[in-house]
């Protein structure tokens, strides 16, 4: 028997599957969140609305702060159009409320409508663009314990913004790379007969610990405005918010609480250990110890150091406070919207930790189980396009955990037909009797995509065509309009 069904037989059944339209729909993000949809009318004014200010007399200081301010401009309109950020309106609504609490208690500090855009990315962090936009990371939302410490990164950035500092940071870079100082360093360099890149390099570092030392300026100054912000409007402030900034990217370097293996087993995937352990040889296959790794170069760092901004402002914090915990279903559409946003990149293998890593905080959502099933599919996909590498998202050693590696070796050695056969099993699994209908949908499409060896990009097409008439604002869309 094969392992796969056919190709006719897939298609029928996808095409069954796909008439149950008033099946439920998975409900953790929608298809027309993405911002190319739902930014639309912002990505399409931001050029006009940002014209470059004239404020340098020497036409070529302005020129260069011209073109530094349009990459800014760039940047933003080209990650709204590539789907960098969402608009899902229960997270929007939420992180829109602390601003709007924030604005009303400082009408000096915030005096213009603000762009709030939620960047899908997974890393801990909030970030001010400046002309009045700033962006919140779905990683932040997943990491922070309790409103207040929302608050607080939110007050930070927002200073970020008051103070102008993306814009005095755009001003000093024309200025530096159109001085004379700069030209002759550079100059020196090029003319010199030895020792060019060295000498280059001090350039570089003079540049970086300079541009660095000032930003953590920066960052002191954004700090102290940020409290203000919140003992205006009333928010606790906890100075050990800043202590637990040093976790924030230790997502990956975290132990499981039981064995790899063991969160397979009600999935009925049967693991060999053999896949587990590295088998190559060499430098890659020695006893590794997983622990911390060097610290940050400090002439790369732009942010104090988190002691040094707890001890700063630890006798600001509001005593006998009490915290509002950030409501569980808001921690929950990010954190499955992180899984998704990886699995959507193909970096499979941090997709799958984060699932193992919620099952041993509590979570018991069978979406995760799809995931899981959606992993393992598209692992078996980029197989058979001979791009298994890439789509492992292979890490070095010093930035996770032991048990990631485990995770990311199985992705790497589990073998093809093994990796098939787990697919299969996969597939008819109890917990689908009560998936979304376009969770089984997407299913179907996946084992449609692997049921032949030469799929043609007709039938490809087919398939997708299928999927996002039936289910076009399902989040899965994102995946199949890709093979339309």
């Amino acid at each position: 028997m094969k392992l796969l069904l056919t190709t006719s037989i897939v298609l029928a059944s996808f095409l069954f599957l796909t008439n149950d339209i008033l099946a439920q729909e998975s409900n953790f993000s929608k298809y027309d969140d993405l911002s190319k949809f739902s930014l639309a009318k912002q990505k399409d004014s931001i050029k006009k609305a940002w014209t470059v200010p004239a404020i340098y007399k020497n036409k070529e200081t302005q020129k260069k702060y011209a073109d530094i301010w349009n990459d800014r401009s760039d940047f933003l309109v080209n990650a709204m159009q590539a789907n960098n950020f969402i608009h899902n309106k229960a997270i929007y609504n939420y992180v829109d409320a602390i601003i709007q609490q924030l604005r009303k208690s400082n009408p000096t500090v915030i005096t213009a409508p603000l762009l709030l855009l939620i960047d899908r990315s997974e890393s801990v962090n909030a970030y001010s663009i400046g002309n009045n936009v700033i962006a919140v990371n779905l990683g932040l939302l997943s990491f922070v314990q309790n409103r207040e410490e929302l608050a607080l990164i939110i007050g930070h950035e927002l200073a970020h913004n008051f103070l102008q500092h993306a814009e005095n940071a755009m001003q000093q870079k024309a200025e530096l790379l159109t001085s004379d100082e700069y030209k002759e360093s550079l100059n020196d360099v090029l003319t010199s007969k030895y020792g060019r890149l060295s000498r280059l390099k001090e350039v570089l570092k003079g540049y970086s610990f300079s541009r660095s030392k000032h930003s953590r300026y920066k960052e002191s100054e954004a700090d102290s405005l940020a409290i203000v912000m919140l003992k205006n409007s009333n928010i606790n402030f906890n100075a050990e918010n800043f202590l637990r900034l040093d976790s924030a990217d230790n997502e990956y370097k975290t132990e499981l609480k039981s064995g790899v293996k063991n969160y397979f087993t009600s999935l009925n995937v049967p693991l060999d250990d053999q896949w587990l352990v590295k088998k190559s040889k060499g430098l890659s296959s020695r006893s590794y110890n997983f622990s911390k790794g060097e610290d940050l170069s400090d002439s790369l760092k732009t942010h104090p150091e988190c002691k040094e901004r707890y001890e700063q402002t630890k006798s600001l914090t509001t005593t006998a406070a009490t915290y509002t915990p950030i409501p569980t279903d808001i921690r929950e559409l990010a954190d499955k919207m992180i899984v998704w946003n990886l699995y959507d990149n193909m970096s499979l293998t941090p997709a799958l930790f984060r699932i193992l890593l919620l099952r041993d905080n509590g979570a018991k959502d069978q979406w995760y189980d799809a995931m899981t099933f959606n992993i393992f599919a598209g692992l078996s996909y980029a197989d058979k396009k001979l791009n298994r590498f890439n789509s492992i998202g292979v890490v070095p050693k010093e930035s996770i955990s032991k048990d990631y590696f485990t995770v990311q070796t199985l992705m790497e050695q589990i073998p093809a037909d093994k990796l098939k056969e787990t697919v299969k099993t996969m597939s008819g699994l109890s917990f689908w009797s009560t998936a979304s209908a376009d969770s089984k949908a997407f299913k179907t499409f996946l084992n449609a995509l692997l049921s032949s060896e030469n799929l043609s990009n007709r039938e490809q097409e087919n398939y997708s065509k299928d999927f996002m008439k039936n289910y076009q604002n399902s989040m899965y869309a994102e995946v199949a309009e890709r093979f339309k």
